[in-house]
């Protein structure tokens, strides 16, 4: 399923190759988000052609709408949605705690209200995995419990020994059944733990006992100081097995990434790119800057003169802020576009990087040029 391809010389960083129904993903790699099955504003097509190679959608929305047995009917996700490449689908614990109206936590799973219609439905961590079958998902997550932050380490604690339980559970169910559409799915667990050493210590541990194929770093990125991010990422990176792919949940901020791929990051996902992009901010090689304000209203260079995007290639500032301020689709579409390719192009970069050798030079490169405050021409 994955192969180590090269590791960096003076880092932890890697170049990796997972291996699935639905064709090769080379790592380190970004997914956009699908949470619905749709990449907003941007068509299967397009995204191919910006160099997605794997997305992410959510079980928890796919399930409530249109359904996870209707997608079956309709062959899988894959065919739904007209993506013929990799997908890998969260489990929609963190939906159901920050969306649910009312949410029910015991042993059991978790019952909750939904976000929609106000019904109610029952998440148990083996229905869950029912449920990605369903969707023919390549790559699968368990149900987990991600504590908050801050939050009190006896909290911390008991979060993350349920999460364990239904991580078990989860696996059992998994080898228990077989793929509903035919094709091999492949399940990774999650790694809990707050921002505490010790609890991140027993959850990566017994999660690897359990042999998963890979294993998903959650619970950051939720307010915690960066520092304390990178040193829980350093952390759980020491633990993992070096021959299983590593997932870092929802961590997205351009310069996060970077580091986190210094220490060992194989796989990324955030909304940043394309709910910024929809929000009128953009990337750059210095920095972001909110291309619908004021100061661009008679700028006439792309958002990027160095960019090769579509976006790039045909519109200057002042017409994307135009279609911005005329509240036109189209311009939420060319800002997502422009920052999907920002991060395909900075992912592929990495990626060139490590198998050069040269991936230290190119980070310092990249930080030093980059600013991760927003411009101040924004």
């Amino acid at each position: 399923m994955f192969t180590v391809e090269k590791i960096d010389g003076e880092s932890r960083a890697r170049a990796g190759l997972l291996t699935t129904p639905h064709g090769n993903v080379e790592t380190p790699v970004f997914m956009p988000v699908g949470t619905q099955g749709t990449v907003k504003t941007v068509s299967p097509q397009e995204l191919h052609t910006l160099g997605a190679q794997i997305i992410l959608s959510n079980t928890y929305h796919l399930y409530l709408r249109p359904g996870d047995r209707l997608i079956q009917e309709a062959g899988g996700l894959h065919r739904f949605i007209g993506w013929p490449h990799p997908i890998l689908t969260d489990s929609g614990g963190y939906q159901v705690f920050s969306l649910a109206e009312l949410c029910k936590v015991n042993d059991e799973g978790v019952r909750f209200q939904s976000h929609l219609d106000g019904s109610y439905h029952d998440f148990t961590p083996e229905g869950v995995v029912d449920i990605q079958r369903n969707l023919g998902s390549d790559v699968m997550m368990v149900l987990d419990e991600c504590s908050p932050y801050p939050c009190a380490h006896e909290i911390a604690v008991k979060a993350n020994e349920r999460t364990i339980r239904w991580a078990e559970r989860s696996l059992n169910r998994y080898l228990e059944t077989d793929p509903p559409l035919g094709l091999q799915q492949y399940i990774f667990g999650i790694v809990q733990g707050s921002t505490y050493q010790t609890i991140r210590e027993v959850s990566t541990k017994r999660l690897v006992e359990m042999a998963f194929d890979g294993y998903g770093i959650g619970g950051l990125a939720v307010g915690e100081p960066r520092i304390v991010m990178l040193e829980m990422i350093e952390y759980c990176i020491d633990l993992l097995p070096k021959e299983k792919p590593r997932y870092l949940m929802g961590v997205g901020k351009p310069e996060d990434i970077v580091e986190a791929i210094a220490l060992g990051v194989d796989l990324f996902d955030c909304v940043i790119p394309t709910r910024n992009g929809r929000n009128g901010t953009v990337y750059t090689r210095e920095g972001k800057l909110v291309v619908k304000n004021r100061h661009f209203e008679k700028d006439f260079i792309p958002i990027d003169e160095l960019c090769q995007c579509y976006t790039c290639q045909h519109f200057s500032r002042a017409y994307i802020r135009h279609l911005f301020q005329a509240e036109e689709i189209l311009g939420l579409r060319l800002a997502t576009i422009h920052n999907l390719h920002f991060y395909m192009t900075l992912i592929r970069e990495a990626r060139q990087a490590i198998i050069k050798g040269s991936f230290q030079k190119w980070k310092e490169t990249f930080l030093n040029q980059y600013s991760s405050e927003t411009s101040i021409h924004s």
